[in-house]
């Protein structure tokens, strides 16, 4: 979907651009599949903050999003293209021919009045379709995938990304992620053809601080600016170098490039090839 630019009539206008929203065919969500959504402020139930900068922002409602899709070989209509807030993916509202309404995350190129499945066999080859990995074609794009039978699609979700299926061995189908990992998963879990649409959210420009509150994201302050007692990058005179072999947190420990997945997880043994 396009990016819109403005004139630039002011300062924030200039550097800024927006989601055009072009495909966006239906502007009220589906009253069913809404619940509020409580802000926490990046604090925890102890009230203690546990996310920096988070707070603030403009008032959502959380979409129920149908990521198991376990109506199975039951046909089901596309009847609009909607906007979430929660994510930079587009929902398409389904309607299945029992009169059940569900959103799911729309594939790029999907249209109100196109009809999508989800099946344990093999089905049709088009975007939107779900079905097992072993029933799939070598080399076709999907996402939404699951870790595990049944838990519901977990990976490849966000705007504009996908995953490509290298091959499907044994009891396991090897996925290349949109991160470049390439990883197993077992061949009976379900993914959805195709790749997530919006792709061009990406390329947006914020422009200025206010975009930015509105999405619920707080101010975050360079170390270097702080005082020694506030951060290890802080002290000395006017714009001088963190002064430190290594970039560290605010805690002290060492940051950019640290590898931090624990060497005992048992999904080790699933990775073939890590991320660059």
């Amino acid at each position: 979907m396009p990016i819109k630019i403005y004139r630039p009539v002011t300062l924030g206008r200039r550097i800024s651009s927006v989601d055009a929203f072009e495909d966006i065919t239906k502007t009220e969500p589906e009253k069913t599949l809404i619940l509020p959504r409580n802000k926490r402020g990046g604090r925890n139930n102890q009230g203690k903050m546990t996310v920096r900068h988070r707070g603030g922002g403009a008032a959502q409602f959380v979409r129920i999003v149908d990521f198991k899709r376990q109506k199975y070989d039951v046909p089901a209509k596309v009847a609009a293209i909607e906007y979430d807030p929660a994510r930079g993916a587009r929902l398409a509202l389904l309607h299945y021919k029992d009169g059940e309404k569900a959103y799911m995350v729309a594939p790029l190129g999907m249209k109100v009045g196109d009809t999508v499945v989800s099946s344990k066999e093999q089905v049709e080859i088009v975007s939107g379709n779900r079905m097992p990995l072993e029933k799939m074609p070598i080399g076709i794009n999907v996402y939404d995938v699951e870790l595990a039978p049944g838990q519901g699609g977990s990976l490849a979700r966000g705007a504009g990304v996908g995953c490509q299926l290298m091959a499907v061995e044994g009891d396991y189908a090897t996925l290349k992620l949109p991160s470049g990992e390439v990883r197993l998963f077992p061949k009976a879990c379900m993914a959805t053809v195709g790749m997530v649409g919006n792709p061009d959210r990406r390329l947006i420009r914020w422009g200025k601080a206010g975009r930015t509150r509105h999405r619920g994201r707080r101010p975050e302050v360079r170390g270097k600016v702080m005082n020694p007692v506030d951060h290890p990058h802080g002290g000395g005179e006017g714009k001088h170098p963190i002064g430190l072999i290594h970039p560290k947190t605010k805690w002290g420990k060492r940051a950019l490039g640290v590898k931090t997945r624990d060497r005992k997880k048992k999904s080790w043994k699933f990775i073939v090839s890590r991320r660059k």
